[in-house]
């Protein structure tokens, strides 16, 4: 007999020589088996159905004189997947066309399970039409947990065996396949120190410890104390009362004990007349068997009564920040700065500071968990709101509150005729938004702006700014409001019994900037009608464009050129980035103008399937495009210079049928916008009319390769 291995190429080797490879070979006159390691050279991974898929082909060929017979021999398994994806229809086991899927089963360890006992164990199988897919819930029944310990440290992972069988007819050869595959899953190692939970009572004087969750296989051997060390036996004499609790659904425990305030095991300190804090101080002492590996797990429980002295807050500030100093007794309450819960980052941004009786806390005044009361021209007053709230109770023990005048430089006058002012959000407008802020000419709106503040950058001779000339200096003044037809929309309706308050101190800031002058010149002049209509002269210039693709929606880490063309699932979302790159002038901004996909990089191709136009999500477009906002981070400095926008994976309406397009290419065109003389189209917000655009063109091609 001699076999020929196909890796898909052909690899010719004796019997005796795949023995010796770790192949197992047997046959008799009716039977042929062949049993392969997944790792040996002749087998080889290929995708069938998106699915990757360990193959091993082969043919055995049986030579007598003048005969020759041939037994092709092919087997396919599943590689590792976290959820298992089962092609049920396995190109390497089929040779018709003429497929039938007869039955499907699923079993754990080999045996079979029906309907009831697998949702009584949480599994999940179904099917579409490409595929068989099995979820199970890690720690199900059915597999289990095993532990192990590397450097002291305590890992754990599960393991669990599923099973599927299916049984298809080949209807032109009449021949029906039952094909059983085994899959084994086991998780990855996973880090999990023991986690330890107080549930003590005070009402019984007791410390109560959780210990767990744990594998089964975990044995706890001994309890160290600063004193003394003992056993689980010399434990429960002493009336710990340590147990083990084993969950019906899972192979993980937890051990419990109690350990009274009055064993001596319990350290007690004296704070103050009738004030006792009580500390218990032990050291889990674990084995993992069979293997009879140990670790160990330390750890401190503090018991402090009830005060009945309140805590005390003073505060201070200075030119940044707001300064806060809490004096307590006892610490069985939460801290809450503005709205936030005072939890460990937001300690450490505000340099938090304890030392037992006291801690200290440092606010900017510009902090988001402050609130603005008033501004003047050179000053912004802030206010910090502090409570200290009862942990079990949520009564509130003490409330404390704060303002200060800092120092801010709300408007900048250039020497070059730029103006800049900012706006912030006062405390009693709490329903305003910054964005919708205008100067006097309701076309110019904010450079900038958040929940918080609007920042706008404008020249002497724009936004409806006027000069009046005084004695020796020149003045120009514009306002910050709120459009006229934005403040009607606040006022109530049909309701003559009520009357309007006037507006609040934001929607009415005065801007001046005043310049020198040091002589004054009349000059007299005459116009008259030109003959020749004046226009622009051409420029000439580069404005560099780019798109690329995020891998989920932070838009945080993107695609590099190598990875493309980049393979999607069907209606898999994909999140597109549009950038103007390394412009220099802070008042430009990028809008989109139209965006649509072809089937191959010609962006003038057919067909083409429209996903934006005229600024705007395509409405018969079934895959609609979602816009996102773009905020300041660490890598976007001009929010305005970046688009994002989101579409499911889509393929054309003509193109569902067919399987010889894979790939799909993404163009745009843009429009360049100087938000500080902005000609209507795009350019005045999203699905706005196209009039007067300048036009930069997009030639950045996406490519995709569509799975389905």
């Amino acid at each position: 007999m001699t076999l020929v291995f196909f890796t898909p190429e052909e690899k010719v080797m004796t019997v005796a020589k795949a023995q010796n490879s770790g192949y197992g070979i047997v046959n008799t006159p009716s039977r042929l088996v062949v049993r392969s390691p997944k790792t040996t050279p002749e087998t080889y991974t290929q995708s069938v159905a998106g699915v990757p898929m360990t193959v091993l082909k082969m043919s055995a060929i049986f030579e007598q004189k003048w005969l020759a017979t041939q037994i092709d021999v092919t087997a396919a398994c599943p590689m590792l997947e976290v959820t298992w994806y089962l092609p049920w229809h396995i190109d390497p086991l089929i040779s018709s066309d003429q497929f039938k899927l007869l039955e499907v089963y699923m079993g754990i360890d080999g045996q079979r399970l029906n309907a009831t006992e697998m949702a009584a164990r949480q599994y999940s199988m179904s099917a579409n039409d490409m595929y068989i897919i099995v979820e199970i819930p890690v720690g199900a029944v059915g597999g289990y947990f095993k532990s192990q310990v590397q450097d002291g440290q305590y890992f754990i992972y599960y393991t669990i065996e599923p099973m599927l069988e299916l049984l298809w007819i080949e209807e032109a050869a009449n021949e029906d396949t039952r094909y059983k595959v085994f899959l084994p899953i086991t998780t990855p190692l996973q880090y999990q120190p023991p986690q330890v939970t107080d549930d003590t009572v005070p009402e019984e004087q007791i410390f109560k410890v959780l210990l767990g969750p744990l594998g089964s296989d975990v044995v706890l051997i001994n309890i160290t104390f600063p004193s003394e060390v003992l056993s689980v036996a010399d434990c429960n004499i002493r009336g710990f009362n340590i147990m083990e609790h084993t969950s019906p659904n899972s192979s993980l425990k937890v051990f419990s004990l109690v350990v009274p305030f009055t064993d001596p095991v319990v350290h007690q300190t004296k704070r103050g007349p009738g004030f006792t804090v009580y500390s218990l101080h032990l050291t889990f002492g674990l084995l993992v068997v069979p293997e009879f590996t140990q670790f160990s797990h330390t750890q401190i429980f503090f018991f402090f009564p009830p005060s009945t002295v309140p805590p005390q807050i003073i505060g201070g500030c200075d030119h940044q920040n707001f300064y806060v100093l809490v004096k307590y007794e006892t610490h069985g309450f939460q801290t809450i700065i503005g709205k936030q819960i005072l939890t460990p980052t937001l300690a450490e941004q505000y340099n938090f500071i304890d030392n037992g009786t006291h801690f200290s806390i440092v606010v900017p005044f510009s902090s988001p968990d402050t609130k603005f009361e008033a501004i003047e021209s050179s000053s912004i007053r802030s206010r910090l709101d502090v409570v200290l709230m009862n942990q079990k109770t949520k009564n509130i023990m003490k409330e404390f509150s704060m303002s200060c005048k800092f120092h801010s430089t709300l408007i900048e006058c250039f020497p070059n005729g730029t103006i800049t002012a900012l706006a912030v959000k006062l405390n009693s407008v709490p329903s305003l938004n910054p964005s919708q802020l205008t100067l006097r000419d309701p076309m110019c709106r904010p450079s900038f702006s958040d929940d918080r503040y609007a920042y706008f950058i404008f020249s002497g001779n724009s936004c409806g700014t006027t000069r009046k000339f005084l004695a020796n200096v020149m003045l120009y003044e514009n306002e910050i409001s709120l459009p006229e037809e934005t403040e009607t929309e606040s006022q109530p309706e049909n309701d003559e019994t009520l009357t309007p308050s006037p507006p609040p101190p934001l929607k009415m800031l005065k801007i001046s900037c005043y310049y020198d002058v040091n002589s004054t010149s009349t000059v007299a002049f005459y116009t008259s009608p030109s003959k020749i209509e004046p226009r622009a002269k051409s420029g000439k210039g580069e404005l560099q464009v780019e798109m690329r693709l995020a891998l989920d929606n932070s838009y945080s880490t993107f695609y590099k050129l190598e990875d493309y063309p980049v393979s999607k699932y069907l209606k898999q979302p994909l999140y597109f980035e549009v950038e103007l790159i390394a412009a220099t002038n802070p008042s430009v901004s990028l809008e989109l103008e139209n965006c649509w996909a072809t089937l191959n990089e010609d962006r003038r191709s057919h067909p083409r399937l429209n996903l934006i136009i005229d600024g705007c999500a395509n409405p018969l477009n079934p895959y609609q495009v979602i816009f996102h906002p773009v905020w300041v981070d660490a890598r976007v400095q001009y929010p305005s210079r970046f688009k994002r926008f989101e579409v499911q994976m889509f393929t054309f309406p003509e193109d569902d049928n067919n399987f010889d397009h894979h790939q799909l290419f993404v163009h745009c065109d843009v429009v360049i916008c100087d938000n500080m003389n902005p000609l209507g189209g795009v350019c005045s917000g999203q699905c706005s009319s196209q009039k007067n655009k300048t036009k930069g063109i997009l030639h950045c091609n996406q490519r995709l390769i569509l799975s389905k």
